[in-house]
């Protein structure tokens, strides 16, 4: 009886949820399945990681958006690897988000490099960058402006302005909304808006439309349409899931990680 007691409460311990706890840090891996129209399916795996100056409070909003509303700034980064067909894809990538203290201000970096190596074909890279100022002119409303580029082998460059925002309020007791939106006016446009509801401060539904407007006729334009959810095991533990629907391809994903 005594050792079905302390099972009981293991188990209860790890599904608790304390909203006194904090965390400086996140480590998370995704697995995800490509399914072109047409041609081969492929496989892909990542790894990602965030740490933060500051310890970050969970208060009693939504574990997912901790950070966001506690203005925490931080460095991360991702390691990603795919496989599609004799098409290798490998991607790194490292960013720093900084909210200055006392301030409303922001400011972030980010830079990637992404090398494919096709069999029986001649490889090449593509390194991407973005920065970007912001600022909140109201509780939990952050607007942010900056420049989008890349870089690729011999003269495929360039450099793009970019706008985005992203708000959390209170819609009613123990439920928040997430609402994000972001564009990009180069000459192939991007756009993207979503956003995400919490029943609970452990558990979310959202959906995104995306798409890109290509400047050359001959290029289709290309929009997709994902869903995802996302689960809180408890205060250091979550999956998540999506699917995206595209014209020409279908995406799954699924991540698991754990807070420290």
């Amino acid at each position: 009886m005594k050792k079905l007691t302390l099972a009981a409460a293991i188990v209860a311990s790890i599904f608790a949820i304390n909203t006194a706890q904090a965390y400086q840090g996140e480590v998370g891996a995704t697995l995800n399945y490509v399914d072109p129209d047409k041609g081969d399916s492929g496989t892909g795996f990542g790894v990602d990681g965030k740490y933060y100056f500051t310890p970050v409070q969970e208060k009693n909003g939504p574990l997912n958006e901790a950070a966001f509303l506690n203005h925490a700034s931080n460095v991360n980064g991702a390691l990603t690897y795919a496989d599609n067909n004799g098409t290798k894809i490998t991607g790194i990538n490292a960013g720093i988000e900084y909210f200055v203290p006392a301030t409303q201000f922001y400011a972030a970096a980010n830079v990637g490099n992404t090398k494919t190596d096709i069999d029986n074909a001649d490889s090449y890279s593509v390194t991407t960058y973005s920065a970007e100022l912001g600022y909140l002119p109201m509780p939990n409303l952050l607007v942010a402006a900056g420049i989008t580029g890349y870089n690729g082998e011999g003269n495929d460059s360039g450099n793009d302005p970019s706008l985005r925002a992203k708000y959390v309020t209170n819609i009613s007791s123990g439920n928040t909304v997430n609402l994000e939106g972001r564009v990009g006016f180069g000459d192939d446009k991007t756009y993207a808006i979503g956003g995400d509801f919490y029943f609970d401060p452990t558990m979310s539904v959202g959906a995104e439309y995306s798409g890109i407007n290509y400047k050359d006729n001959a290029l289709s334009d290309t929009n997709t349409f994902s869903i995802r959810a996302k689960k809180f095991l408890n205060q250091q533990v979550s999956v998540e899931g999506s699917v995206g629907f595209g014209d020409n391809v279908n995406q799954y994903n699924v991540r698991g990680a754990y807070r420290f």
